[in-house]
């Protein structure tokens, strides 16, 4: 009797024990309990953002055949560096990545192309970009080796040694991380049949080399027309297919409308900015754009975070004077709904205007 009474006992004693573990194991106090939800944490992905600005066409010199008294030239050597960008450098300022369309060279070297404008700048305007906060330039362009190929890679180096990002068809595929986002800058000039072709593999470079957020800048469409072509749109449309987050066109040297498609922005020409090539142009508005992007676990978002920010070319009233300004009053309502106007014909009824 007594060994079974123990046996009893001792059996009672080991049931007692097995279920305070249990409570124990499941009580909110017990370390184990936290960990799948601290590691739950560790491996959701931050939210990070990215605010983005382009300008248009931006030439840094005057033809040698236009008069060197009305050029850009002039103006640097009277005004000096900052004079250019003096009424939109606060914009550039506020966000993390300026990207321009830089439309001819910088350097002292080599022979004029036998073309009918043919642009090249004093090396040290590189000063206009480094102190207005313009971070990247697009060399992808018609006029990128106006004074041959020592004028582009003099370009391209003067600008690299300045710390300004580039980017020029398959070649010249520039990443860059910010905010933590890796960003891949792709430049195409769709004017050139070789070049054309690249725009495909070029996307799909900076995709591979790690990019999460991929900028297309690229030349195209036809000079002064205020629609883009089907080339255009098929081009446009097939860059975002391929993984193009925002295109930015220029080349027209005019405005054209802006189109949302399959949630990522078309500006198709942003028009000049501050402008060398032509002292009076029939045409001087011009725009800003401005976008944050928002990436999250799930990807970039859908937010339509942009503005636009009209802008003529000129700061003076019928003649350019390279110095591109936001407009105002009614100049600023009329740029408004010009672009307006273009967009719908391309979907999107109402732009969003700083």
């Amino acid at each position: 009797m007594k060994l079974k009474s123990i046996l009893t006992l001792t059996a009672f004693a080991l049931f007692l024990i097995a279920a305070v573990s249990t409570i124990a194991l499941h009580s909110p106090e017990h370390t184990d309990e936290a960990a799948p939800t601290e590691a739950a944490a560790e491996t959701t992905a931050p939210v990070r953002t990215l605010t983005i600005t382009a300008a248009g066409d931006c030439t840094f010199g005057t033809d040698i055949n236009a008069d060197p008294d009305l050029g850009f030239d002039s103006y640097a050597r009277q005004y000096g560096y900052d004079y250019f960008f003096e009424n939109v450098r606060s914009i550039f300022e506020e966000d993390d990545l300026t990207i321009i369309n830089f439309e001819g060279t910088l350097s002292d070297r080599g022979e004029r192309e036998d073309k009918q404008f043919a642009f090249r700048g004093d090396p040290s305007y590189v000063n206009i970009l480094t102190g207005s906060s313009v971070e990247a330039a697009n060399l992808a362009n018609n006029h990128s080796s106006d004074y041959g190929a020592v004028s582009l890679t003099d370009t391209q180096q003067y600008l690299s040694d300045a710390g300004i990002l580039t980017c020029r068809g398959s070649d010249n595929v520039t990443i860059t991380e910010i905010n933590g986002i890796k960003v891949g800058l792709v430049g195409i000039n769709y004017l050139n049949d070789q070049m054309k072709t690249e725009l495909d593999a070029s996307i799909r470079s900076a995709s591979e080399l790690g990019a999460e957020l991929i900028i297309l800048s690229i030349h195209w469409g036809v000079e002064k027309a205020t629609a883009p072509n089907e080339e255009q749109i098929e081009a446009a449309h097939r860059a975002i297919d391929l993984g193009a987050d925002l295109v930015i066109g220029t080349h027209p040297h005019v405005l054209q409308g802006v189109e949302k498609y399959n949630g990522r922005y078309i500006l198709y020409s942003l028009g000049n900015f501050s402008f060398g090539g032509n002292n009076a142009p029939s045409d001087m508005d011009t725009a800003i754009f401005r976008q944050t992007f928002t990436l999250t676990s799930d990807g970039l978002s859908d937010d339509d975070n942009y503005e636009l920010i009209p802008c003529r070319i000129s700061s003076a009233e019928g003649y350019n004077n390279y110095q591109p300004t936001p407009a105002e009053g009614s100049e600023k309502d009329r740029i408004e709904e010009k672009l307006n106007g273009y967009s719908a014909e391309l979907g999107i009824s109402e732009l969003k205007f700083r």
